[in-house]
């Protein structure tokens, strides 16, 4: 023992003791707030979580908690309708889709779900952003992240999506400019059509046709209310992610310029 740390010690002993303080309780600016921690857990939009936290549905440590703002600490135990969950690390996977899979987690009738194809693409459970139907190929992405998926989902944000049609016979021009009108309507509901052409170098019968719409099958009614039957439908850009290098039946993970673009989306 050096000089310096034996005189030190002497020093403590003839020195009073002082009075140990009481450990302070922790502070409401520790943990995370409880909307984000569900968030995170790919449950739902922070949104959405305030009204689950305040009906009454979340509690952490088995306690009701319904107070807005309430920090979870790293060792508490939060359940969502007495389920147990934890917030995971966000994933993000895109797919690009084959025909004859549905978009649904599981199916009761034993079909091939998308599910089938990204299994191995993560350790969390992810979830599709969206739909595509059953006979519609190209981009689909997955994610467990409740907040992000919500964003891309709702109309509001006008995410764009690019889809390849290929149709039964050539398409008019007169009916291309009659889709573009603001004043059309499918089901006497207005449906607003981004942009919409002939595809270069194609026959007359493939269309490009770009919408933020989020309705069922719209694309399929939007043409068979004119006359016309889909033969073929693939999405080939979905908010500006695309099919670049990636084989129908492949999934790849996003980058994290691809991600920080996608959370810049207003």
């Amino acid at each position: 023992m050096s000089k310096q740390n034996s005189s030190r010690g002497r020093q403590d002993k003839s020195s009073p003791k002082k009075t140990q303080q009481k450990s302070q309780p922790k502070t409401s600016t520790e943990g995370i707030r409880l909307n984000k921690y569900i968030a995170h857990a790919g449950i739902c939009s922070r949104r959405e979580a305030d009204v689950y936290i305040k009906s009454g549905s979340v509690t952490v440590n088995g306690k009701t908690i319904t107070e807005m703002g309430y920090k979870v600490q790293p060792d508490s135990e939060v359940r969502f309708d007495t389920r147990l969950i934890n917030p995971e690390v966000h994933r993000y996977v895109l797919l690009n889709k084959p025909k004859n899979y549905i978009t649904t987690v599981e199916d009761d009738r034993g079909r091939r779900t998308v599910m089938d194809l990204i299994q191995k693409a993560a350790k969390e459970r992810l979830y599709p952003v969206g739909r595509l139907d059953r006979n519609t190929t190209g981009l689909l992405l997955f994610s467990n992240d409740g907040e992000m998926t919500k964003k891309l989902t709702h109309p509001k944000h006008k995410v764009h999506k690019l889809y390849h049609v290929t149709l039964d016979k050539k398409v008019s021009l007169n009916h291309l400019r009659e889709i573009a009108d603001t004043s059309f309507k499918i089901e006497d509901k207005r449906v607003f059509v981004d942009a919409i052409s002939y595809i270069g170098n194609k026959p007359k019968s493939e269309i490009g046709i770009e919408i933020h719409s989020g309705r069922n099958r719209i694309i399929r009614k939007i043409f068979e209310s004119l006359g016309y039957t889909v033969i073929k439908l693939d999405r080939t850009i979905f908010a500006g992610l695309t099919k670049k290098n990636l084989p129908r039946g492949f999934w790849r993970h996003l980058t994290q310029q691809e991600v920080n673009n996608l959370k810049m989306i207003k």
